[in-house]
C-alpha cells in the first residue's frame, strides 16, 4: 500500500518555497507516495504540480464546500466545508508531513501532527522540537518516507 505524505505550507509562498515544494511533489510521485495537501495555492499548488508532472496521485482536502476551488493539479478534491478545521483531516490522512515554509495554517498542521504522533519533516520552516529539519527537497522526502514506513 502506498504511503500518504502531506505537504503543508503557506498559500502565499515565496518563489523559493514554491520551487522546493514542486521538487518535493515530484520526488514523492517518483517514490509512489500519495501527496495530500490543502488543495489551494502557493506551496500546496506547487507540490501538487510537481507530483502531477511526475505521474503521482494528489489529494486536496479543501476548506470550503466546492471541489472546483482546488488547484488544477489536484486529482482527488475533497470539499469539507470545515474551514481551517480541515487541517486536522490533512494531518490524519497522512503517514508523515513535510512542512515547506510556514504561515499560521501551517503551524496548526505541524502542531496537530506532533500532537498525534505523525512525523514532521521541515524544509525552511520553524525550528520547533519534534520537527526533523531537512536541508533539501530530496532529503525531506527521504526522511518523510523513512519515518512514514515506521
Amino acid at each position: 500500500m502506498a504511503l500518504y505524505v502531506a505537504v503543508v505550507g503557506p498559500g502565499e509562498a515565496t518563489p523559493a518555497q514554491e520551487a522546493a515544494a514542486q521538487e518535493v511533489g515530484g520526488a514523492l510521485a517518483r517514490a509512489g507516495a500519495v501527496l495530500v495537501s490543502g488543495g489551494h495555492g502557493g506551496v500546496m499548488a506547487a507540490a501538487c504540480r510537481g507530483a502531477a508532472q511526475g505521474g503521482g496521485v494528489t489529494v486536496g482536502i479543501l476548506p470550503g464546500p466546492d471541489r472546483r476551488a482546488a488547484n488544477e493539479w489536484v486529482a482527488v478534491a475533497i470539499p469539507t466545508g470545515l474551514g481551517e478545521l480541515r487541517n486536522g483531516l490533512i494531518v490524519r490522512a497522512a503517514d508523515a508531513v513535510i512542512a515547506v515554509g510556514g504561515a499560521y495554517g501551517t503551524l496548526s498542521e505541524v502542531a496537530l501532527a506532533l500532537k498525534t504522533g505523525v512525523p514532521v519533516i521541515g524544509l525552511d520552516t520553524w525550528a520547533i522540537d519534534g520537527i526533523e529539519p531537512a536541508t533539501s527537497a530530496q532529503a525531506a522526502v527521504a526522511l518523510a518516507l523513512e519515518r512514514a514506513a515506521g
